[in-house]
């Protein structure tokens, strides 16, 4: 009995060895099957918050890297810029996912003159962690108190103070011009399906108008 006790013992051991060692690939194995087919080549529904078309961007009140940023200037690019709203960079999978691709793309946005802005309602360490695991070099800014979200009208009402996701937006894309007017939006009422960055990109340019200039 005690030679039993002793062997399931080490089993158990074993596996919670295992089940630790294995738990971040495993993790990221579920993420990966979550998200297989979260990308469209459209904005293809009638949803759409956020501000007007030609209408002016709003400030902002956020944080990056320790500052207050109430205006977009130093991430715009010299063709324009594209804001990205998106809900959590430490729970939320497509969040994750699409951050991951629109780095991939960067390098494409660079090229067009689209500079690249994003934003969450997470705390900065926590974003800290993703940007590092992930080497992301597209600007993230912290938007904790949601004050940059209910301006910007993306506010995801569905849920009240003190809740877990209280805070989050909508997430999507808004298209900003070299004079600060919002001339484009992308914006799936589903939470689960982003647009691809392929397809953002060339929305973003058409919006700009840069087909003529490139």
């Amino acid at each position: 009995m005690k030679r039993f006790l002793v062997t399931t013992a080490a089993m158990l051991l074993g596996a919670a060895v295992l089940v630790f060692l294995f738990r971040a690939p495993l993790k990221d194995m579920a993420i990966d099957k979550l998200t297989a087919d979260m990308f469209v080549p459209q904005d293809s529904d009638s949803f759409d918050p956020g501000p007007a078309l030609g209408s002016h961007f709003p400030g902002l009140r956020a944080v990056y890297q320790g500052r207050e940023i109430t205006l977009l200037d130093e991430f715009a690019g010299e063709q324009g810029t594209i804001f990205i709203a998106s809900r959590s960079l430490d729970w939320c999978p497509y969040c994750m996912r699409q951050m991951i691709q629109l780095q991939q793309h960067k390098a494409a946005f660079d090229t067009a003159g689209i500079g690249m802005v994003a934003i969450t309602y997470d705390a900065p360490l926590l974003q800290r962690a993703f940007i590092d695991k992930f080497a992301i070099s597209i600007p993230i800014l912290s938007d904790q108190k949601a004050l940059s979200f209910k301006t910007l009208g993306i506010l995801n009402e569905k849920y009240q103070p003190g809740d877990m996701q209280y805070g989050i937006p909508h997430p999507g894309m808004i298209i900003i011009d070299t004079q600060g007017k919002v001339v484009g939006k992308l914006f799936l009422e589903a939470y689960s399906s982003r647009v691809d960055s392929a397809a953002a990109l060339a929305f973003a340019e058409a919006a700009l108008e840069l087909e003529q200039v490139r």
